[in-house]
């Protein structure tokens, strides 16, 4: 192995973790609220909110992402009535149709992960909250969403690392996150194993960080899970 190309291959991939950054954090962030919504649409009990939901977690989870990609960056763009409206300024661009393509597939996944996680609250502490005079509103709020968050934290984890790996596939529309970098490099010098080698690792090293991440933030909502403190005695105070 080359390690002086090996370390240049390096230097240029890591100049293009911050748009693969972008892409993950926007589409979570996005995919969060929707998913959220979705969840609340199958649990609503509104036939019509529930058919709709699981309508749109049956084509997302159904369908491979690329093609909602392609869908989105080429399928819109055949329609002139998409090109003449105000949102032609974003479905033209790759960047925002990446990000509209990874948020809608992503929500479908979350959400059924928050409606387990919902579903998992106990309902004893639904009653309890009620009971003391609490409004529907402030249950969800400060009883229902924290545990919920909680129960679903560990496999929203593992979505969001899944979404970090899904990037790569905004390459395909001219987007040069990592895997664009890296293969623009291998198009150059004809050289893949070094170069996704270290694409590899960087992939790996981001998803390292977000599982630790994703571990502190579980821990932190997880009291029961702590040792407790031992309190040292006072100075002079009787044993």
């Amino acid at each position: 192995m080359d390690w002086t190309f090996t370390f240049e291959t390096f230097i240029s991939l890591v100049a293009a973790i911050p748009l693969t950054l972008q892409l993950a954090a926007a589409s979570i962030l996005l995919g969060a609220f929707l998913a959220l919504g979705l969840a609340l649409f199958r649990l609503s009990g509104v036939r019509i909110l529930d058919w709709f939901a699981r309508f749109y977690v049956f084509v997302f989870r159904g369908t491979p992402l690329l093609v909602q990609i392609f869908l989105i960056y080429y399928g819109l763009s055949q329609f002139p009535a998409v090109r003449h409206t105000i949102l032609w300024p974003i479905l033209r661009e790759p960047y925002w149709c990446a990000v509209i393509a990874l948020t809608l597939n992503t929500a479908a996944y979350a959400s059924e992960i928050i409606r387990g996680g919902l579903l998992s609250v106990p309902h004893g502490q639904i009653e309890a909250a009620r009971a003391c005079g609490m409004p529907r509103l402030m249950v969800f709020r400060r009883i229902v969403l924290p545990l919920a968050i909680r129960q679903a934290l560990p496999g929203y984890g593992n979505e969001m690392i899944s979404m970090v790996k899904a990037t790569s596939l905004a390459s395909i529309i001219t987007l040069m996150e990592v895997t664009g970098v890296a293969a623009k490099i291998i198009s150059e010098t004809y050289r893949a194993i070094e170069v996704f080698i270290v694409a590899g690792v960087i992939y790996l090293t981001i998803n390292f960080l977000l599982t630790r991440l994703v571990h502190v933030v579980e821990y932190m909502l997880s009291p029961h899970l702590r040792a407790p403190r031992l309190q040292t005695p006072v100075q002079g105070e009787s044993k």
